[in-house]
């Protein structure tokens, strides 16, 4: 197809505005409406499978019938001039992957809004019984309002229905962003969208994605067995909590993540945007500090320790700490200053000098009685 060519005559193609490894994007004009449309023509190999024609045909018929502000609009689909092509609404602006280029990054502040977004929009088609199966950032398209619409719905199903003999790398979905269970054959649930919406938003804040290599294998087997660089290392600033969210989510096991983009979307938007939240100051506990100074002899020593005296407050003078005045005591009476041997007599214990005393005089009274004894037994003379 090329640009001014009446698309079964109805669409014409006025400019090209991408292409990818499946179909070929036109901004085109509805000339019976009278509007501008968005066509995906899809690439000849894929339009002339029978099989691919089919369930293209009931995908896009799924995708017709979500209605959510947050979703591409499908207006039609057919088969012309031996090409398979879906109609959808025309989004002016660039899809999130071309802004991820241009910016860097975004901050968690701009990134946040644009991922409840596309959870809001992914979750409505979950409730709907469909997985998009081919999340990433080239089908999320942002406005000039930063409204975020996904595309895609149903194409990457179509896709699988393929022979496993035919199938190419993007069966199940992009390898930069699909699954474990994607990378390894299985097909793809509610959580292996919400899986590739974590790879999303990691690569939306940090600016690259956790896994890249060479070649699909290689990043299969990342995604099936190796661990993420912490998104930490290249936010030093994020906020726990986020950083838990998108660990949770880019769990490689389905069971340990969100169910449902749903799910996410209601965590994300009860995280918000702010920053973990601070301790808050302590309240002063009074408006003016009390004049209490430190005694000169302890101010020296807190110096010669590396420490220093508070600062005294402005405009008053340093003084020591007096009682209050109301509080004043009574007058202290005069010392009465004694000899060291008046202070030696008051401190005698006289009592137990007189019990000294009758115990020598009672001692002294027996020695008559012993001597009278004495001469009785042995008279002097004999």
């Amino acid at each position: 197809m090329t640009e001014g060519a009446l698309l079964n005559d109805r669409y014409q193609l006025l400019e090209q505005l991408g292409t990818g490894g499946m179909a070929y994007v036109y901004r085109a004009r509805d000339v019976v409406l009278d509007r501008d449309v968005a066509i995906k023509v899809l690439r000849k190999d894929y339009s002339d499978n029978a099989e691919f024609q089919n369930q293209f045909r009931l995908e896009a018929r799924s995708a017709a019938n979500l209605l959510h502000p947050n979703i591409v609009t499908v207006h039609d689909f057919g088969f012309a001039d031996g090409l398979l092509y879906i109609v959808m609404e025309h989004i002016p602006g660039k899809d999130l992957k071309q802004l991820i280029r241009e910016r860097g990054r975004f901050s968690v502040k701009d990134g946040i809004p644009l991922m409840v977004q596309a959870c809001a929009g992914i979750g409505y088609a979950h409730r709907a019984g469909l997985v998009h199966c081919d999340i990433k950032p080239h089908n999320m398209l942002v406005s000039k309002d930063m409204r975020l619409k996904v595309t895609d719905f149903g194409i990457a199903r179509a896709i699988a229905s393929i022979a496993p003999n035919e199938r190419t790398d993007v069966v199940w979905g992009s390898p930069l962003y699909f699954a474990p269970e994607q990378a390894s054959g299985e097909a793809p649930t509610p959580a292996s969208d919400v899986y590739s919406l974590g790879i999303v938003m990691y690569e939306l804040l940090s600016g690259t994605p956790p896994f890249t290599a060479s070649t699909a294998e290689e990043l299969a087997r990342l995604h099936i067995s190796a661990r993420p660089i912490p998104i930490r290392e290249y936010i030093p600033d994020i906020p726990s909590a986020l950083e838990e969210i998108i660990m949770k989510v880019i769990s490689k096991e389905p069971a340990a993540r969100y169910r449902t983009a749903d799910q996410l979307g209601r965590v994300l938007q009860k995280f918000g945007t702010l920053p973990d939240p601070q301790p808050e100051p302590a309240a002063p506990v009074a408006t003016t500090p009390p004049v209490i100074t430190l005694k000169p002899e302890v101010a020296d020593r807190l110096v010669h320790q590396g420490r220093t005296q508070p600062p005294p407050p402005e405009a008053e003078t340093i003084q020591y700490y007096q009682p209050p005045q109301q509080y004043a005591p009574p007058p202290t009476p005069q010392p009465v200053y004694t000899t060291p041997a008046e202070t030696e007599a008051e401190e005698i214990d006289w009592v137990s000098v007189g019990l000294g005393l009758m115990a020598v005089l009672s001692v002294g009274g027996l020695i008559p009685f012993w001597l009278m004894i004495y001469l009785t037994y042995f008279p002097p003379g004999r």
